[in-house]
């Protein structure tokens, strides 16, 4: 019988050496296993000691604070793994202990497939419920009928400026942001086919904006469409042949799009999103808080309002102006303050006190942990 050659013999060493590898995967996927269900029994202790404590099920600065952990376990081990892959891996993680732990619903700005539902999801991971809200307004409303736990909702865009009815609604509502997302907004577009440039692309204007010039040197003489949402332009994108739609790659999966093209890095932006919640965020030791100050709108009124946290050494963070509803004369001024710091903090307290005091009226509209990480996809 003649010998193997070389060749067959490299294949088959190959194959028992894939083998042995493959043997150990298994043996650690199993161990995995094991740990996950413990996990989860520990999961379900803790869900029964918040339940009688009247405790949240979510605590937004409990979890930054063990991703962070977790990644400098991860470095400290000298891990292959990057910090975006542990985060999202645990974040999963995470998702299936808040499903065990109670049914948690999330309210997102709709449609599906909208920047505010992939934001959504990539918080709270996929094994909790979602409810596409049409409106603002009904996002706030099912919070507050407890419809839902919380709800996303935009409140800033690098490009675009606030988003006003977000700022608006917080200041006659009872509800107050409980935590803050940074997330990295990346286009893509998407089509039925990936073989053919498009001859048009749709997209929603906000969404447009920063993506024209990009666009129109990935696809020359392509014709750009304005839509009303997202989600309406890629469903031409899956109704129009030879069209195709700008979105996100959450909108193309809900779609069963083929993604031809990802916006490059300079051409991205940062969004900022609110956890809209019944309450404030407990102080994590790192936090920031939104106050409305409502005073009479004067030559140096805003000097006056900035004064008092300067003396004090309060970081104002952020600035919005925004007209007062219902002030026919014209005679307020209305300025959201994002400030660094918690509402309970003795010293945020001293500054309330002193602009009552001045014949401001101060609102608190939530304390949260300060973001430490740009989310992205």
């Amino acid at each position: 019988m003649p010998d193997q050659s070389p060749a067959i013999a490299s294949n088959e060493q190959a194959s028992q050496g894939l083998g042995n590898i493959r043997v150990q995967i298994d043996a650690i996927d199993e161990q995995l296993i094991r740990l996950l269900n413990q996990r989860a029994d520990l999961v379900l202790e803790v869900a029964e000691v918040k339940k009688k404590a009247g405790l949240d099920i979510y605590v937004p600065g409990r979890e930054e604070a063990l991703l962070r952990k977790l990644c400098q376990i991860n470095t400290a081990q000298h891990g292959k793994l990057t910090e975006k892959a542990i985060r999202s891996i645990f974040r999963e993680i995470m998702s299936a202990a808040l499903a065990l732990e109670d049914s948690l619903k999330i309210a997102y700005l709709g449609p599906a497939g909208s920047w505010t539902h992939q934001v959504a999801v990539h918080k709270f991971g996929n094994s909790v419920e979602y409810i596409a809200e049409a409106s603002i307004e009904g996002a706030f409303g099912c919070v507050a009928s407890r419809e839902v736990d919380y709800a996303v909702l935009p409140i800033e865009h690098s490009t675009e400026g606030a988003v006003h009815h977000t700022l608006d609604h917080l200041v006659d509502s009872q509800l107050q942001i409980y935590a803050e997302i940074l997330w990295k907004v990346e286009t893509i577009v998407m089509a039925q086919d990936d073989d053919c440039p498009p001859s048009a692309i749709y997209g929603h204007p906000q969404m447009l904006a920063p993506c024209r010039a990009w666009l129109a040197q990935r696809f020359p003489g392509v014709k750009l469409i304005e839509s009303a949402s997202s989600s309406l332009a890629a469903t031409h994108a899956e109704t129009e042949p030879g069209v195709a739609a700008i979105g996100t790659p959450l909108g193309a999966e809900l779609h069963e799009l083929k993604v031809i093209a990802a916006s490059p890095s300079e051409v991205s932006s940062r969004a900022r999103f609110i956890i809209l919640g019944r309450r404030s965020g407990d102080p994590s030791g790192n936090d920031n808080t939104m106050l409305v100050v409502h005073a009479r709108d004067r030559i140096g009124a805003l000097l006056e309002v900035l004064k008092v946290f300067a003396s004090r050494e309060v970081n104002v963070r952020q600035i919005e102006n925004r007209p007062v509803l219902g002030d026919a004369t014209g005679t307020q001024a209305r300025f959201f303050l994002e400030i660094s710091g918690h509402h309970e903090d003795i010293t945020l307290k001293e500054v309330i006190q002193e602009l009552t005091e001045l014949g401001s009226t101060v609102k608190v509209l939530g304390s949260y942990p300060a973001p430490r990480w740009v989310e992205e996809r």
